[in-house]
């Protein structure tokens, strides 16, 4: 039975899994004395949301992770799963709702795992992101922040001694991690941790403490979050898994913890450019009699349809993603596929042959029509895309995150800068424009050839790329006599490579500016340099995802002046 929502008396019931999350199925009871039963009916007091978007609540003192509500509520639930410091329930009924909660726009919200906080207001979901960030960086890093609430605590001592993984388990499609990921897979050591369900590493929402703090006292500033004035239809890029159902093709996010694919033509934080395509797509490859990929059934087909949009030029690329080099009806294909949905500029086969879905692309890509690549903009900086290109996914975020990492920079023109994690040199050609000179290194050579054509795309000559890993190529810089002023580093979601943290502190930049995708990831980062001698001025959320439970951060770090 579909949910019931009634917004006169503003209860929200639910008579099955809200949205069919796999929180809602039975999980095998464990050995515990929890004060709750399996199957039992229970009323919940929400406390906080989860690292994966669930709310956390409280029975007894026993904490719940409960899906599809929120902070302040309190809520009707049946118990679906126990281990031995927490379990899981399933949403029967909202008691008493909280006064930010929406109607999810999106038809699929119940069951598509893309987006988690569709039913939060957007105002609410900032705060929450602010939580999280300033949540982290006490719990994790040991660190005082202003307003947080260890702002009387005794200050930024002591070394991170518990590196927490708080990444939750889960199967919904994440296109920037994956991403993220692929382009440096070599040579990054792996998150800690696993699936962490912990209450104390909830978003808690406790009085007086969800709202950014502005006095001045000792400690770190972190700002509000910067949000976006339009929070819909912000993704450049989006990656369609493609499966088969009763006989047609299907495609869309996966349901949340499960390979599952929610079949939508609709997707709200995408362009609807990108739906048309995802449209047209699996219309023309079913008429043509071309399947989808099928592991288990050993079926060779169309595995992912991936487009990518440029916001400043309008071009759009595609790329169709199977899993043998023969493309089957490839001319008929490509033809009905560029005249079905004007506006297309480049049009791509990659052949991916590798089983399971950890990797999206495989190394081999071929033109099937236009030109190899697509131009975009951010500020004065214009960037050539391929197919492989790492580029960020939200351009009207990137935006403001880069303007912020440039003023945490500092820079007058007479400085040198190394942009570890450099990638295509996004942020790099950001800098040089106002640096002496900037070396920037990144373990993909690919990415490096990208951020070599983009210099020169844009007449910058005071920028050099290497490809390697950032902890090998800059203490050799080091020895070359390259002394930095400022360090931008930009890792992925496991964060700064340990050895590159030692050769920060060893080489003691005046300023050291780490942009985040991962809070747990920074603070414990943030604990190392600064016992090595750096201090943490400054952090500034930004919201390049909206409506999922991710936040990116910039933060400025200023060093003692001593050289290790």
């Amino acid at each position: 039975m579909a949910p019931n929502r009634n917004g006169r008396n503003g209860r929200t019931k639910r008579n099955g899994p809200p949205g069919g999350r796999r929180e809602g199925t039975e999980r095998p009871a464990a050995k515990t004395a929890a004060p709750v039963a399996l199957r039992e009916q229970v009323v919940a007091d929400i406390i906080g949301i989860g690292h994966g978007g669930e709310g956390v609540g409280r029975v007894n003192g026993f904490t719940l992770f409960i899906h599809g509500v929120l902070p302040g509520e309190r809520v009707s639930a049946e118990v679906t799963g126990l281990k031995k410091q927490y379990g899981f329930a399933r949403l029967l009924d909202v008691l008493e709702e909280s006064p930010d909660r929406l109607e999810p726009p999106c038809p699929v919200f119940d069951e598509c795992g893309g987006c988690q906080l569709q039913h939060l207001g957007y105002d609410a979901q900032l705060r929450m992101k602010w939580k999280m960030v300033v949540d982290n960086l006490e719990r994790i890093g040991k660190l005082r922040v202003i307003g947080g609430r260890n702002a009387e605590g005794t200050g930024n001592s002591g070394r991170l001694q518990d590196e927490m993984g708080e990444e939750q388990a889960g199967g919904r499609q994440d296109d920037e991690e994956t991403e993220r990921s692929e382009r440096r897979q070599d040579g990054l050591r792996a998150e800690q941790g696993g699936e962490q369900r912990d209450a104390e590493g909830a978003v808690r929402f406790e009085k007086g403490q969800d709202e950014p703090g502005t006095e001045q006292s000792p400690g770190i500033l972190v700002h509000p979050t910067i949000g976006m004035d339009d929070p819909w239809r912000y993704r450049n890029k989006v990656q369609v898994p493609i499966g088969e159902r009763e006989g047609g093709l299907v495609g869309g996010f996966y349901a949340t913890g499960s390979h599952t694919i929610v079949d939508s033509d609709l997707c709200l934080i995408r362009t609807e450019a990108a739906d048309d395509i995802v449209s047209a797509v699996k219309r023309i490859a079913h008429e043509l009699a071309i399947p989808a990929y099928e592991e288990e059934k050993r079926q060779s087909g169309l595995r992912h349809v991936i487009v990518k949009t440029a916001f400043r030029t309008g071009e759009i690329m595609v790329v169709l993603v199977t899993d043998q080099t023969k493309l089957p009806h490839v001319e008929q294909l490509t033809e009905r596929i560029v005249a079905a949905v004007p506006g297309i500029t480049s049009l791509f086969h990659n052949v991916n042959p590798l089983p399971g879905g950890g990797t999206v692309m495989g190394p081999h890509t071929l033109v099937l029509w236009g030109r190899d690549r697509i131009y975009d903009a951010i500020g004065d900086v214009r960037f050539a895309i391929s197919a492989h290109s790492f580029y960020q996914v939200n351009p009207v975020q990137t935006e403001a995150l880069y303007g912020k990492a440039l003023e945490y920079a500092g820079l007058t023109g007479s400085e040198t800068v190394i942009d570890a994690y450099c990638g295509v040199g996004t942020i790099s050609l950001f800098l040089a424009q106002r640096a002496k000179q900037v070396y920037g290194v990144e373990i993909v050579p690919e990415a490096i050839e990208d951020a070599r054509r983009n210099a020169e795309l844009n007449g910058i000559t005071n920028a050099e790329f290497e490809a390697g890993k950032a902890e090998e190529v800059i203490p050799a810089w080091r020895e070359r006599g390259i002394r930095p002023d400022v360090i931008v580093v930009d890792p992925p979601r496991s964060g700064c490579d340990a050895a590159l943290l030692d050769t920060i502190v060893a080489m003691r930049p005046e300023r050291v500016v780490y942009v985040s995708c991962n809070p747990s990831t920074l603070a414990r980062d943030l604990r190392v340099l600064e016992d090595g001698g750096f201090r943490t001025v400054e952090v500034q959320p930004v919201d390049m995802f909206p409506h999922t439970v991710h936040v990116e951060s910039v933060c400025l770090l200023v060093s003692d002046g001593t050289e290790g």
